[in-house]
């Protein structure tokens, strides 16, 4: 056996040049310290964008888009397809776990500031890809055609209207029309099946050859306490290993609330039908949903709802700018109010999103 293994790793190894890469992923290696776990979220969430991926497409071979046959498929691929109500209960659990576990990397990133110099482009692409995750959820909420999901779109592309100049634009944009119709399920469905994820898989792929070229980020605090001396691991094998220990640990915590708490479908949508008491949006925009109930009607001369959506889009535009601003981190000098800056946002998402969920 291991005769044939060598024979066909040589075959392989003369028309691709394995061994070169494997050379090179010998080379490379890992920080280790204190803060060593936060490097294996980036690796979680790409895993967790596979699983996506895949059980998209098994989904996409029996979903039929349109307003008279998206939920009748969905009903179809639950009730009527072997293990369909298992991998559409995947994919939509995989899609709140990914956005989780890509806020848990942003936010290490942040902390860490790991967007310093020279890893600016690596910031701004994972940020942009993190946009893109945000999208993913909201288009791919509309694909049931169910109800909630109808007056949620509804809510949303409606906030996204009250934008001063674009707002009218996006918002028939988005619908593909003046009202959520059978048009905007089909957008949505081209967004979340192919626009979406074309952009994503450029963005994933600069993103993962940068990471190859500059290695991983190590904390301010450590690279002056150390000075030459680090301790570091060999990517390959040990910290791959590990980072697939972890994935597996995943999948199991997936297979777990697939088969335990498996995704309701709802009623089908109705336009004509009120929209029902207390709808809310999923727990990654409802931070944001609590916080536009707080602002008043009026703020001096904006309506609270326009003042809300251009405080949320120049806090976003901040964040993702960060390494232009930081120019103390940049220098290689700590940076608290960096720090108490990403701690108060954490704290604020927190909060408002536990009273948006009570509420």
């Amino acid at each position: 056996m291991k005769t044939y293994f060598k024979t066909f790793y040589h075959w392989i190894d003369e028309r691709v040049q394995l061994e070169d890469l494997v050379q090179f992923l010998g080379k490379k290696y890992v920080p280790i310290h204190r803060h060593s776990i936060w490097y294996y979220f980036g690796g979680v969430s790409l895993f967790l964008f596979i699983i996506q991926v895949v059980t998209g497409i098994l989904l996409l071979l029996y979903y039929k888009s349109g307003e008279e046959l998206a939920f009748e498929s969905i009903q179809f691929i639950m009730s009527k397809v072997q293990f369909g109500w298992l991998i559409r209960s995947i994919h939509s659990w995989t899609a709140n776990l990914f956005i989780l576990t890509a806020m848990i990397h942003m936010f290490s990133v942040y902390f860490e500031k790991s967007y310093r110099k020279p890893r600016e482009i690596t910031w701004l692409t994972g940020m942009l890809m993190f946009f893109l995750a945000l999208g993913f959820g909201f288009s791919g909420y509309l694909l049931p055609w169910n109800e909630l999901a109808f007056f949620a779109t509804k809510v949303g592309t409606d906030i996204a209207g009250v934008v001063p100049v674009f707002g009218k634009p996006i918002m028939v944009f988005l619908r593909g029309g003046q009202e959520v119709t059978g048009a905007t399920l089909s957008r949505f469905f081209g967004f979340h099946v192919a626009v979406l994820p074309g952009i994503f898989t450029v963005l994933l792929g600069i993103h993962l050859v940068l990471i190859q070229r500059q290695g991983m980020s190590e904390p301010l605090a450590r690279e002056e306490a150390l000075a030459g001396r680090e301790k570091t691991m060999p990517f390959f094998p040990n910290f791959l290993l590990r980072d697939l220990l972890l994935w597996l640990i995943v999948l199991n915590l997936l297979a777990i609330l697939a088969v335990f708490f498996p995704w309701e479908l709802g009623k089908k949508a109705d336009a004509f039908a009120s929209a029902p008491a207390g709808i809310k949006p999923e727990w990654y925009f409802l931070f944001m949903f609590q916080t536009l109930k707080y602002i008043p009607g009026k703020l001096w001369i904006l309506d609270g709802e326009i003042f809300g959506i251009l405080l949320f889009s120049a806090g976003g535009l901040l964040w993702t700018l960060v390494p232009f601003w930081d120019r103390k981190s940049n220098r290689g000098e700590q940076n608290k109010v960096i720090t108490y800056v990403g701690l108060f946002v954490i704290f604020y998402i927190i909060v408002l999103t536990i009273l948006g969920w009570t509420a």
